[in-house]
């Protein structure tokens, strides 16, 4: 029963796997990074981040420019309200209208300016360092992941070989075994070596679909993809670099590195421009501004005309009128353009702000941002030492797969020796069945390691190749 249902998950695990997989279409690993550059959703993200420090920078380039505002209302009031024209109180519906000009340009104020754009500049580098080092995190993590996929399908393919190797004893037994000749224990005992060597098929299948799985994810294509046959060329003479030349070479060219440092030297000019709020700032103002209102008039003189005075004067008891010459004015509505030409005055000027007093404020932000220094300092320190223990723990366990590579090809030919004298002996009835899955046993699991040590030695060997920025 239970070689039954072994057999039954195997072939059930092999049709779900192939119908999950054979819509996909194969893709070299230089077409697979290629993909996961212009796709990934992390890379994607860490690239908005360099577009806003980007448009902070030019943010930050414009503020040294001039001030420039202009400004017009035009509204009706009614009621009791000033007449903008006379000044004079009026009280009836008034149209009203005002236009400025204002200019504001800073001269002097402790270099803020000039420090938070240079700040600004070191933040943007730093974030097209941090899109480097995503970036060719990436590509490491593609080619990782490629090459577990590769792995996975050698590991599929040996477990494969082993059930057929093992379909194929059974199959000489079973005549035994019908003809009830042979030893029906090494009959069943093989049948269970087959259950277990279908289950290691499936679980194998299984891992890589999960690493299919992850290969997809990275890539981010609307069409799932599967890996084209990679010849991987390992040269197992050793590696040519120590673990310390790794890591001089990375503090040069990795781009996590530059990115700190750079960090480091941004935090260091938000100091200055903390500093620069204890400086008085010097600027230079003008502003031209006119108006508007409907209570405006204008005056033309219509002639003279005679009239009393409204005094008198008294001759030989007479008494006479006085009357005088006045002067006749009609009034009319000031045009709209007149009065915005007539009306126009204007100001220009040089202003002083001198920080006395601002409740600490400065000194308080001076202390903030020599904080911030601090943590920058103590992150650039932390990446290389981190960098530093990765090189180190990678170069470690690239050794020990080289090491591993060499004993494990030894292992492998001693048990293929074994395996090829136990199964001419099982053939010819000198060994048992015991002894013969034994052999066949620590042969598979010594080709599965070497397999494994192979292509760990890959990894290894990427991974220093990455911290180099030779990916």
């Amino acid at each position: 029963m239970i070689f039954k249902l072994s057999i039954a998950l195997y072939f059930a695990t092999t049709m779900f796997l192939f119908s999950q997989t054979e819509e996909r279409t194969a893709h070299t690993l230089a077409e697979c990074i290629d993909l996961a550059i212009k796709n990934n959703l992390d890379l994607k993200t860490t690239r908005l981040s360099k577009e806003t420090q980007d448009v902070n920078f030019k943010q930050s380039k414009n503020a040294l420019l001039p001030n420039i505002n202009g400004s017009y209302n035009l509204g009706v009031s009614s009621g009791r309200s000033i007449d903008p024209f006379t000044n004079g109180i009026i009280n009836q519906e008034l149209t009203f209208s005002n236009a400025g000009l204002a200019l504001d340009a800073i001269v002097f104020n402790g270099f803020r300016l000039i420090n938070s754009w240079k700040q600004a500049k070191l933040n943007l580098e730093s974030a097209e360092m941090e899109v480097e080092a995503a970036k060719q995190a990436l590509i490491l993590n593609v080619t990782l992941t490629y090459l577990q996929v590769l792995n996975a399908q050698d590991l599929v393919k040996l477990a494969e070989s082993r059930l057929k190797t093992t379909q194929g004893q059974l199959d000489r037994l079973k005549s035994l075994y019908e003809e009830e000749t042979g030893n029906p224990a090494e009959y069943r005992d093989l049948q269970g070596q087959l259950a277990m060597d279908a289950a290691n098929i499936a679980v194998n299948k299984n891992t890589l679909e999960n690493e299919l799985i992850n290969l997809n994810t990275l890539v981010n294509t609307n069409k799932a993809i599967t890996v084209a046959p990679l010849n991987v060329q390992l040269d197992f003479e050793g590696y040519n670099h120590k673990a310390q030349e790794v890591y001089e070479k990375a503090l040069q060219v990795f781009p996590t590195v530059k990115a700190s440092g750079l960090s480091l030297e941004a935090a260091e000019k938000g100091v200055a421009v903390a500093r620069s709020q204890y400086i008085p700032e010097i600027s230079f103002f003008a502003n031209l501004n006119t108006n508007y209102s409907s209570a405006a008039r204008l005056f033309n003189e219509m002639g003279t005309s005679i009239v009393e005075t409204g005094e008198f004067v008294t001759i030989n008891n007479q008494d006479y009128s006085i009357f005088t010459e006045e002067i006749n004015f009609t009034s009319g509505k000031i045009p709209y353009r007149d009065q915005f030409d007539n009306n126009l005055n204007s100001s220009i000027g040089v202003a002083v702000s001198v920080p006395i007093f601002n409740g600490f404020r400065a000194k308080n932000n001076v202390a903030l941002e020599k904080i911030k220094k601090e943590e920058a300092q103590t992150a650039f320190e932390l990446t290389k030492q981190n960098l530093k223990q990765s090189i180190n723990q990678s170069y470690s366990a690239m050794q020990t797969a080289f090491q591993r590579y060499k004993l494990l090809q030894d292992q492998v030919k001693a048990y293929q020796e074994s395996f090829r004298i136990n199964e001419i002996g099982f053939n010819n009835g000198v060994s048992n069945s015991v002894e013969y899955i034994i052999s066949k046993n620590n042969l598979d699991n010594a080709e599965t390691n070497l397999a494994n040590v192979k292509y760990e030695y890959a990894l290894r060997v990427k991974v220093l190749e990455y911290y180099q920025g030779n990916i």
